[in-house]
């Protein structure tokens, strides 16, 4: 059994600009966001990022490391639309392939499942078709000759997911009311990276564990790292909530003021403490 303990600095170690990165979670609620904020302090770039996107393609879009973005939405949850993503893409900063969610789910899934593409009706008879002019349909092979979409695999160089507990070998948990696609992330890519609220014993992990809770098996992880509010300023349901003053913060403060407050440190602990020291100012 091998520990595959890491830092978030180990993380962005070894990635590399212009690979395809996926980031797990689901517009503003548990996402990696400290792996993000690792790979913002590299100088790594022109990164093509598979994701249900939040937070963590504003952050990207906004520091100009996307070159291509795959998704389905890219949304703050209580704030519809993710500020510093709608103004990289009203600037053409990248190219964006956006496509149905169940097409990006089975998207996922035929790359798990190392299957070059996947039919599903999600699609048919939409605008998805026309502003994706490279996708293919197929004909069902049986009596039926139902009509499909091929949905390509989204298979991924590395994926970053973040979850609520980890042991050191790679198996993650879950304690939120959705496990999203995190464990699809993890298999689609070549390699994975869990960031997690808090390392445990293996035996904490599965006592009284109900088993839909443990979709993320050391098979697929290559590295773990307990990254305590790692999550911030997006939810990790029910270890914490969303921060919404701060995303609100966010959200209205022009990127280059932003990020010289909250992103300039060194490290996750850095950023940390800013964030705490701002909260005071407002009491």
């Amino acid at each position: 059994m091998t520990d595959k303990t890491m830092t978030p600095e180990d993380v962005a170690s070894r990635l590399r600009s212009g690979m395809t990165i996926g980031i797990g979670g689901w517009g503003s609620r548990r996402k990696p966001m400290a792996l993000v904020r690792a790979l913002l302090r590299t100088e790594i770039s022109d990164l093509t990022v598979v994701s249900y996107g939040g937070p963590d393609i504003g952050l990207l879009a906004a520091a100009g490391r996307i070159r291509r973005l795959v998704t389905a939405f890219v949304t703050l949850d209580s704030i519809p639309l993710e500020p510093h993503y709608r103004a990289a893409r009203e600037r053409g900063d990248f190219a964006l392939t956006e496509i149905d969610e169940a097409m990006f789910m089975w998207g996922l899934t035929a790359a798990a499942n190392r299957m070059p593409f996947l039919p599903v009706r999600a699609g048919l008879g939409s605008d998805v078709m026309r502003v994706n002019p490279e996708l293919r349909t197929v004909t069902s092979p049986y009596e039926d000759g139902e009509e499909f979409v091929a949905v390509p695999a989204l298979r991924m160089d590395a994926a970053l997911v973040h979850l609520n507990r980890a042991d050191r070998l790679g198996n993650g948990q879950y304690l939120g009311p959705d496990p999203y696609f995190d464990d699809l992330f993890c298999e689609a890519a070549d390699t994975a990276y869990v960031s997690c609220e808090r390392l445990v014993e293996t035996a904490e992990l599965t006592k009284g564990a109900a088993p839909q809770t443990l979709l993320v098996k050391r098979h697929s992880v290559t590295g773990v790292v307990e990254t305590p509010n790692g999550a911030h300023f997006t939810s990790c349901a029910p270890d914490h909530g969303r921060d919404e003053s701060f995303q609100r913060l966010y959200a209205t403060t022009p990127w280059p003021e932003f990020a010289r407050r909250f992103l300039s440190g060194t490290s996750e602990h850095d950023y940390q403490s800013a964030v705490q020291a701002w909260h005071k100012e407002q009491q």
